[in-house]
């Protein structure tokens, strides 16, 4: 979304459904492989494999191996009760500018390990993974047949070179229903602030972490006198390499990537603001376009821990999956951007954040795509779990954000495929969907709002809620007030809270209730602010609604 203003305009997926075979079982085979098994002409048959290609072969005298190649961190995420992804990515100079972080154009052996313990006395796992330079230097080490319910600590070595700890965790299996502690976060400008909401969320000591959406941003430098994107606007596989590898820097954004596994899903400046489907913020697609976004997806797979089920396959990648926390919760992770229609009312991308727009009515428009739709609608039906979490980025309740009877809503959230909003809540009421939760990002604004059966008539039933999270530095320190507060409360009953500083969510999930804390910053233009909680909400299980508390 534009920064310019505040309120503007389990289990994983089959993946038989959704990856090419070929090229998963090729990458699985080659990351099999120890280096003596790799020859100048395997090498060569990598690189021609490889989805946009790599940069021109450099000689590897071996130099880079006397500096540390950890230096993004280490991650881990999509956790099931018997398995979970380890993450990280070589890069010995993560400033150079073409993206390749210093490393040779050669596969790297890297070791890992798996234990019960910080010290690693007690090793359950451990094993040899091959870094290819065409996944830029990464890796995700999917482990299986770990016991349910427990914590573990994992490192990875090459060479000399050992990287930092990361703690992570496989969830409680079918029967169980212990509480879950988790945060959720979103909108990290490098050029907003420092990443502090990322530190004090690690020291909350979360079970989860879900991020929901513009973990980058693609533009070039800015004006900000905090700290600058390096080089330029990103279009390129390079670009985007080097955009990620600026933000994993962090040294708070690593701290909280070490404390919990991540599940995570995409917005708009993970590519191009505002994009949506095969069109760019413009909406005219062309073969630049195209191209921009294969790169952009191959760049956040090879940078988030995800499952190699979620690798991209030509233009596409498979973000919406499913996960569960034993019988209390079921987590849906959706994808808002792949297979979205056109925003309503588009004008090239200026004036149609809010709008009169008769086009945000139409039946046929979508936000999800028939099969995401049809996929989300049945996992819903069959979950059975306490509470059911979807996690994605836009907002999801009506927002009129004009006073008076002129309705002024935005076309880049539900309100814009307002369809498939009311899809979704027919079979929540339909169904009995037990307590439903949207968790989302985005807007830079803190946001509490319940759901209603029909937005329209403000005494129909609450069905569930959402809990919007501001911004981890997007916009600024924001305000304690946020712009066009007071009319958006006014016209939007079922809106009970906004605040506009910047922070993150947690909530603690049981068998009886949802509490969640509204945490906010005071700052982010200096670092090492404290966190507070600014609002606190109980929501009973089976009885959706929010109690201040």
């Amino acid at each position: 979304m534009d920064l310019s203003s505040d309120l503007r305009p389990a289990e994983p997926a089959t993946p038989t459904r959704f990856v090419a075979p070929d090229r998963g079982a090729n990458l699985a085979r080659r990351r099999r492989m120890t280096r003596r098994h790799f020859t100048a002409a395997s090498l060569t048959t990598l690189t021609a494999a490889g989805v946009l290609g790599t940069a021109p072969a450099l000689a590897d005298d071996g130099a880079w191996r006397r500096q540390d190649p950890f230096t993004l961190g280490v991650a881990s995420g999509d956790p099931t009760s018997s398995s979970v992804v380890l993450w990280t990515r070589l890069a010995v100079d993560p400033h150079v500018l073409d993206g390749r972080g210093g490393m040779p154009s050669a596969p790297v052996e890297v070791r890992w390990e798996l234990a019960r313990d910080e010290r690693f006395r007690d090793i359950v796992r451990r094993g040899t993974e091959i870094a290819l330079p065409e996944e830029g230097h990464s890796l995700h080490v999917e482990l299986e047949d770990l016991p349910a319910d427990s914590e573990f600590f994992y490192r990875f070595r090459t060479g000399r070179h050992v990287s930092r700890t990361g703690r992570t965790l496989t969830t409680p299996a079918a029967g169980s229903s212990r509480n879950l502690r988790m945060v959720h976060l979103s909108c990290s400008h490098w050029e907003g602030g420092w990443f502090t909401a990322y530190r004090r969320a690690a020291e909350d000591r979360p079970d989860l972490v879900f991020a929901l959406g513009d973990y980058i941003y693609e533009g070039g430098p800015g004006s900000s006198t905090i700290r600058k994107h390096p080089h330029r606007l990103c279009t390129t596989l390079e670009d985007y390499r080097l955009r990620y590898a600026t933000y994993k820097t962090d040294p708070d954004l690593q701290e909280l990537h070490a404390t919990a596994p991540w599940i995570v899903t995409w917005d708009d400046h993970e590519i191009q603001d505002n994009w949506a489907g095969v069109h760019p913020k413009n909406g005219v697609p062309t073969d630049a376009w195209m191209a921009r976004r294969i790169a952009a997806q191959q760049a956040y797979y090879e940078n988030m821990p995800l499952r190699r089920s979620s690798a991209p396959v030509g233009s596409s990648i498979q973000l919406f999956r499913r996960l569960h926390w034993g019988d209390l919760a079921t987590f849906h992770v959706l994808d808002t951007r792949q297979y979205r229609d056109l925003q309503a009312c588009h004008d090239g991308g200026k004036t149609w954040w809010f709008t009169d727009c008769a086009e945000q009515e139409d039946p046929e428009r979508t936000i999800l795509g028939a099969d995401q739709m049809q996929w989300l609608q049945d996992g819903m039906i069959e979950a059975g779990t306490t509470w059911q979490l979807l996690a994605q980025s836009v907002f999801f309740a009506k927002r009129d954000n004009a006073p008076g009877p002129t309705t002024t809503l935005g076309s880049d959230g539900w309100d814009g495929y307002r369809a498939d909003r009311d899809q979704i809540v027919r079979t929540w009421d339909e169904h009995e969907v037990a307590t439903p939760v949207v968790l989302t990002g985005d807007v830079h604004v803190h946001f509490a709002n319940e759901l209603k059966a029909d937005f329209w008539e403000p005494d129909s039933a609450t069905l569930g809620v959402e809990l919007v999270t501001t911004a981890v530095t997007s916009g600024g320190d924001g305000s304690d007030k946020a712009k066009g507060e007071d009319d958006v409360l006014a016209e939007n009953p079922h809106i009970k809270y906004i605040k506009s500083r910047r922070g993150y969510i947690l909530s603690e999930y049981s068998t009886e209730e949802l509490r969640v804390d509204y945490k906010t910053l005071a700052e982010v233009t200096r670092p090492g602010a404290e966190i507070q909680v600014d609002r606190t909400y109980v929501v009973p299980a089976g009885a959706p609604a929010l109690h201040r508390a």
